[in-house]
């Protein structure tokens, strides 16, 4: 497990001292952290549709020192542990083993075993985002502009529910140059 005293600073390309106040506010105990296309999409046979690199170092810098919490079908997607991260991994299957994170049985059981400081991340699948979205004080989502074909989809959210506090518009590279969003939501009633 992570130490809670190597808690490392973010090194982003966006403004870490924007992003401070939101990581350092005591009150937020849980976000949500996910890439979504513009019709839902967010897998596609165990995977993501799309690569984009800067959506995966914005992932790491915001989730490194964090508890990331994960269905089984994500911990067997990421093939190993997120370093740097204390990864639990919820599963139903009773005896299931994963080399490098604490098993739960429920999303609860999960939050009980969280040891490193807030916020904690659900990073997916769908059915932990859907079960963790009412209890989450944030949501770190890049809005993808695409439509894409894919099997697992984020969870409807009613966006009078949020406020938006940060946007950084984003083209990825040729031969893709489609546009993104890094898009931070706050909870209204957290």
């Amino acid at each position: 497990m992570f130490p809670l005293s190597t808690r490392t600073s973010l090194r982003t390309r966006h403004d870490p001292e924007a992003l401070a106040p939101i990581l350092a506010a005591p009150d937020l105990k849980l976000a949500l952290i996910a890439a979504v296309a513009s019709n839902g999409v967010i897998g596609r046979a165990n995977a993501l549709p799309w690569h984009l690199s800067d959506d995966l170092k914005r992932f790491r810098s915001l989730t490194t020192g964090h508890a990331t919490i994960m269905g089984r079908k994500t911990w067997e997607s990421l093939g190993r542990a997120l370093p740097r991260r204390q990864n639990i991994v919820v599963t139903r299957q009773n005896g299931y083993v994963a080399d490098g994170a604490i098993v739960a049985a429920s999303f609860d059981d999960a939050l009980q075993r969280v040891a490193l400081p807030p916020p904690t991340f659900c990073i997916g699948g769908a059915e932990l985002f859907a079960v963790a979205l009412p209890r989450a004080d944030l949501m770190y989502l890049t809005e993808i502009d695409l439509r894409v074909s894919g099997d697992t989809f984020f969870p409807a959210f009613d966006r009078g529910d949020w406020r938006e506090s940060a946007r950084e518009a984003r083209r990825a590279p040729p031969p893709d140059a489609f546009e993104y969003a890094f898009v931070t939501y706050r909870c209204r009633s957290c």
